[in-house]
């Protein structure tokens, strides 16, 4: 058995600046190690070592401390370009050799890293299993008799056994989320268009994005800082926002409200190990002081129901079309079975799914602002082998219950690891957010990591996570309120107007005197900071979208002003405050404990 090196990224970095090891011996020793786990079929075309000399060849050019993943090997699904190097989609009769590789692979290979060769994958990226190639069923990376997941099979397994320190798959209806649940390790689905889709082979054109598979959030952020960049040439690329730039990544603090599947509404085939997991899961998260409140999971299943009982099938019909043309024999007979009808919906009954998908994106949409993130079992079930060739419709289906709504609903996630299950098989959930989130989840999925401090995928290495930076969701600010923007008074409206919600009702550290101020309506009232004489006073904290927030700040009138306000359990908060000239004139309220018991003796 060869040397087991661990890969994270800093590990790996940093036994390269000891010099404790090379990029050459490092590769070499990987494709020795990925010898010995032939019979998981993970590569379609693991590299030679005259093949990955001109990769390892450009390393001497390359400043390591400037190129963030300098001699880190990566494995890449077989559906994705690389140059030179033949792509299938596990389908030796539509192999060709693109001359330039997919725009993600080369910013990769450009910022260091070194490509270890093409993975296994379902035919097409049409399945969430493992089982559907040619080239064999890939093996779970903890028990080969199980599934690996799908459709990046292979990207997941090579990862997770240890022979690539992160990898690309794909994922159109849970492709980046499954194999990371069944593998232990992290799943980046990020939002659509954020990773350029230039060299990728489509399953659905208009909703596929590749993803991204770690041991840990920080190598995915490190990772999805170098792949993401807006694309010229892709019809759906989007750019990335300030608050979801890399430097948004740290670990989420304070309050943190998620949204769960109501009993009634869970769903595990039968699989009591992963049903015990989820249940533990959940009760680590309430431990942890982590508020959850239920949301109705119903019109997210109806929307998943959409991608492949829906006129969805349709695009995958137009990437494998010429082979059903004119060799459908080439084609893996359950994925033929699936694509095949994708030619006959007419256009109005895409129309038709179209405008009942706008219909269940509105609710799915106004239930997910309610919360930080939604959080949901990964998968339901892990399937053996046996179980996914007897039943390979239903039980991919099963697969998909959790996932299949995500790409058609435009939303972000992470697929994180929380425990082993007691069939010996990984178990994780998954993080859901809007588009352009993938930071703000990537920073709660840190805070978790605390909680549920795993191995790395199944080489039995223990994570070393970094300190990370306090980080709340640039996306919105909080803002504190005492009077009238307070919810029901006469000018709560510019904080509901701009999109706000009330994050909470709680009270100032004892430090604060109150003042109704001179002049109105509307009626003001001044906070001013007393560290001898001040009081408690009651407050709200509304979660204002950070695009609103200038706009709300320039409009209020001196002697007021934002600052930062402590609260009682010491958090700092942005908040009204008042200039001391503004009290002149003004009557002392601070014995009334808030704005509001003001109020209702001055109408009385």
């Amino acid at each position: 058995m060869t040397v087991q090196h661990n890969l994270a990224i800093s590990a790996l970095r940093k036994a390269y600046a000891e010099g404790a090891i090379s990029p050459e011996s490092l590769m070499n020793d990987l494709r020795e190690k990925a010898a010995e786990y032939k019979g998981h079929n993970i590569w379609i075309h693991l590299l030679s070592e005259q093949e990955q000399s001109r990769f390892l060849n450009a390393l001497k050019d390359k400043d390591s401390d400037t190129h963030p993943l300098w001699g880190v090997p990566f494995a890449i699904k077989d559906n994705i370009d690389l140059a030179g190097i033949p792509t299938t989609a596990a389908c030796p009769e539509f192999s060709f050799t693109p001359e330039a590789s997919a725009q993600v692979v080369q910013q990769l290979i450009d910022a260091g890293a070194i490509p270890m060769g093409k993975t296994n994958l379902d035919q097409f990226a049409t399945g969430l299993n493992g089982t559907r190639s040619p080239y064999g069923a890939c093996k779970n990376s903890f028990n080969p008799e199980y599934i690996s997941g799908g459709s990046s099979s292979g990207s997941a397994v090579s990862v997770a056994l240890g022979l690539a320190s992160f990898s690309l798959g794909t994922d159109t209806a849970g492709s980046g989320r499954v194999p990371a649940c069944f593998n232990n390790l992290v799943g980046v689905k990020p939002t659509r268009g954020l990773l350029s889709a230039t060299g990728m082979l489509p399953a659905c054109r208009s909703l596929d994005c590749m993803t991204i598979f770690t041991y840990d959030t920080d190598d995915a952020n490190q990772v999805l800082a170098v792949a993401e960049g807006y694309d010229d040439l892709d019809g759906y690329s989007r750019k990335n926002p300030f608050p979801n730039q890399a430097r948004a990544y740290g670990k989420t603090v304070g309050a943190l409200k998620v949204g769960v599947i109501p009993e009634d509404q869970l769903k595990f085939f039968g699989d009591e190990a992963y049903e015990q997991a989820y249940l533990s899961t959940i009760g680590k998260l309430k431990a942890a002081g982590i508020q959850l409140e239920e949301f109705d999971y119903a019109p997210f299943d109806e929307a998943a129901k959409l991608l492949y009982e829906g006129p969805w099938v349709a695009e995958r019909y137009i990437a494998t079309q010429p082979l059903i043309d004119d060799n459908p024999d080439a084609i893996f007979p359950v994925v033929g079975e699936i694509i095949a009808p994708g030619g006959k919906p007419p256009a109005t009954d895409l129309f038709k799914a179209q405008y009942r998908l706008n219909e269940l994106k509105q609710v799915c949409d106004k239930q997910l602002a309610a919360f930080d993130c939604l959080l949901t079992p990964t998968a339901g079930k892990c399937f053996t082998v046996e179980e996914m060739l007897a039943e390979p419709i239903l039980c991919n289906s099963q697969l998909g219950y959790y996932t299949n709504y995500m790409n058609l609903l435009d939303m972000a996630s992470i697929a994180i690891p929380t425990q082993m299950a007691a069939n010996d098989l990984p178990f994780g959930v998954t993080l859901i957010g809007p588009a352009m989130s993938d930071r703000f989840l990537l920073s709660v999925a840190r805070r978790l990591a605390d909680t549920y401090m795993l191995t790395q995928g199944a080489t039995g290495i223990e994570k070393t996570l970094a300190e990370a930076t306090s980080n709340t969701s640039p996306a919105t600010i909080d803002v504190l309120v005492c009077g009238a923007h307070l919810d029901g008074l006469p000018l709560n409206w510019q904080l509901r107007e701009r999109g706000g919600v009330l994050k909470e009702t709680t009270q100032t550290a004892p430090v604060y005197r109150m003042y109704a101020l001179a002049g109105g309506p509307p009626f003001r009232p001044g906070l001013i900071l007393d560290e001898a004489n001040g009081s408690v006073i009651d407050v709200e904290i509304w979660s204002l979208p950070a695009e609103y927030f200038g706009s709300f700040v320039n409009g209020i009138p001196a002697p007021l002003g934002i600052g930062k306000v402590r609260l009682e359990d010491g958090r700092q908060v942005s908040g009204f405050i008042c200039e001391p000239y503004g009290i002149q004139g003004a009557e002392e309220i601070t014995a009334l404990g808030g704005w509001r018991a003001y109020m209702a003796i001055k109408n009385s």
